[in-house]
């Protein structure tokens, strides 16, 4: 594909979503339920609701008889910064730009969080508490004010002020972090204090992938891993209890939902059926019908689909969509997904599948899958396949041949294939690339094309070099800061009626009536009716941008 294709420039027309998201209507303020999200890391579907017999999951396992069971949502993204900048905007990473990996990216003016439109019409919205949206401005990291009411280890929808305002609340569980599977015996000891001895998986009844080396090592990993999602398990069971006895159950919509495949060499990280399929489901009470669903969910579209919920109208301009609520759109017949810069390590893979074909497009064959990645590279299991194949190809083991079988051979190709396709129906670890196969040159044939028109259609931003990518964003590699707005007020009666307004292209705006360091922050969202003599506190705010100064009055 030429690179011309990509675009020099991204153009998007988004109209009135430049000057911010707008006040409710009357027909929006009617009772709304409440959404909360109980999102964890790094995992697979490996879970009982979804079949795993190795796992030990009650509680989401009957969350599971209450909800709508997803068994093809997919990340767009193997790793979790690229991944959570799509669900917080809506966007595919390559085409705003943040598809590498700590990219500090700066999306297009009017791409802005998904929370934001939900707080203009009237939402708490809390987030306990990692962002990683892969476009934090220094000095906190942080996402700007305008995107949560609140974000820490505290944030709970028992903290907002008014108990009977609607809120959207968001639970992050990093026990499942693939740096949880390697920390010393002491910290997985703390993670995993409330399982019981029974609940510990035995490493001799783990089944390893094939292309895992069958090793001690890997067994105990692969034990760990589990151990740290019933860990997780217990933890979810804490939110929902929270949630009864707050009397809330009813009208609280919930989600469950991985942010990408299991954190283990060969799935984190890659684009292959282990580093995309996650699980997610959905509770409803009185609006969905507990069971399985089969349709193709894209974990970008959540975002739009909470907004659905909601009543909240979806911008024109976000590329997911919404799978339920009023808004919600036909099943996809494909999810895509990327591969780029991973931590120190350039490459770039391509992704698309419908279910039951996974064709992946290596636009650097050249380049080996195992890179080095300095931080994978203290995995346990990573270090094993490496001590493995060093002994594989200097024949020191004599046991070598069986220590390293073909499919675990494959991942240690000095080249990648231009193409793979695989049945993930028949070969779900994907072992066996179907490209040279003639039976399947009409199916290989389908899917490079829905690739390239997803590519052309997205101005996929992939070949564009990074350091170019940078410039255009950040010129000179200088933070650009939003225009410190500007105030205007008159006097009715006995209130002071303010209006403000941001030069900057694409800019939210923060105010507060609080003093001190740690005020809330409130979105604007129209002209403000303020006792004479209050203060007020404004900023501007952007996505990859710095703040605005504060302006006082």
């Amino acid at each position: 594909m030429r690179r011309k294709q990509f675009g020099i420039a991204l153009i998007i027309f988004v109209g009135v979503m430049l000057c911010g998201p707008q006040p409710p209507q009357a027909s929006q303020r009617a009772e709304r339920p409440n959404i909360l999200w109980l999102s964890t890391e790094d995992i697979s579907p490996d879970l009982g609701c979804y079949g795993d017999e190795y796992a030990h999951t009650p509680n989401l396992d009957k969350f599971a008889t209450q909800s709508a069971r997803y068994t093809n949502a997919f990340s767009s993204a193997p790793v979790c910064a690229p991944s959570r900048s799509a669900i917080i905007t809506g966007m595919y990473p390559t085409t705003i730009g943040s598809m590498h990996m700590r990219s500090k990216a700066v999306p297009p003016a009017g791409i802005k969080a998904f929370t934001e439109y939900l707080r203009a019409a009237g939402y708490y919205c809390s987030n306990n508490s990692k962002t990683d949206y892969n476009f934090e401005a220094p000095p906190s990291n942080r996402p700007p004010d305008t995107v949560w009411d609140e974000t820490s280890n505290k944030a709970h929808w028992r903290n907002r002020q008014d108990k009977s305002q609607p809120f959207f609340a968001v639970f992050n569980i990093v026990v499942t972090h693939e740096s949880q599977v390697r920390v010393p015996d002491d910290l997985y000891k703390k993670n995993t204090a409330r399982l019981k001895p029974e609940e510990f998986h035995d490493p001799a009844k783990a089944k390893l992938p094939p292309y895992y080396p069958d090793t001690p090592l890997v067994r105990k990993d692969w034990a760990r891993y589990a151990d740290n999602i019933t860990a997780m398990d217990y933890m979810v069971a804490d939110v929902l209890k929270q949630l009864e006895e707050d009397g809330l159950a009813e009208n609280t919509v919930v989600f469950f939902w991985g942010d990408h495949g299991r954190g283990l060499p060969r799935a984190k990280r890659w684009v292959y059926d282990s580093g995309l399929r996650v699980p997610l489901m959905v509770r409803w009470p009185g609006k969905i019908k507990p069971g399985v669903v089969d349709d193709v969910v894209s974990l970008m579209d959540l975002g739009p689909t909470v907004l659905s919920i909601a009543g909240v109208p979806i911008p024109p301009v976000m590329q997911a969509q919404a799978f339920l609520g009023d808004q919600k759109k036909a099943p996809r017949q494909y999810a895509y997904a990327h591969r780029d810069r991973m931590d120190e390590s350039y490459d770039m893979m391509r992704s698309v599948t419908d279910k039951r074909f996974h064709y992946i497009k290596n636009f650097f064959p050249g380049r080996p899958y195992a890179q080095h990645i300095e931080y994978m590279e203290e995995m346990p299991t990573m270090q094993e396949m490496r001590r493995l194949y060093k002994d594989h190809m200097n024949a020191l083991d004599p046991n070598y041949g069986k220590a390293m079988t073909p499919a675990q051979l494959l991942f240690f190709r000095p080249e990648k294939p231009a193409e793979e396709l695989y049945d993930v129906t028949v070969d779900p670890h994907e072992i066996n690339n179907l490209t040279g196969k003639p039976e399947h040159q009409e199916t290989l044939k389908r899917m490079r094309a829905a690739l390239e028109q997803w590519q052309t259609q997205t101005k996929d931003l992939g070949l564009v070099p990074e350091l170019e990518l940078r410039e255009r964003m950040r010129p000179g590699g200088v933070w650009q800061k939003v225009a410190t707005p500007k105030l205007s007020e008159k006097t009715v009666g006995d209130k002071t009626i303010v209006t403000i307004t941001c030069a900057t292209e694409g800019s939210s705006i923060a105010y507060t009536t609080e003093e001190g360091k740690n005020p809330r922050w409130k979105l604007y969202s129209g002209e403000l009716a303020q006792p004479k003599g209050t203060t007020l506190r404004v900023k501007g705010c952007r996505l990859g941008y710095l703040d605005s100064d504060e302006v006082k009055r």
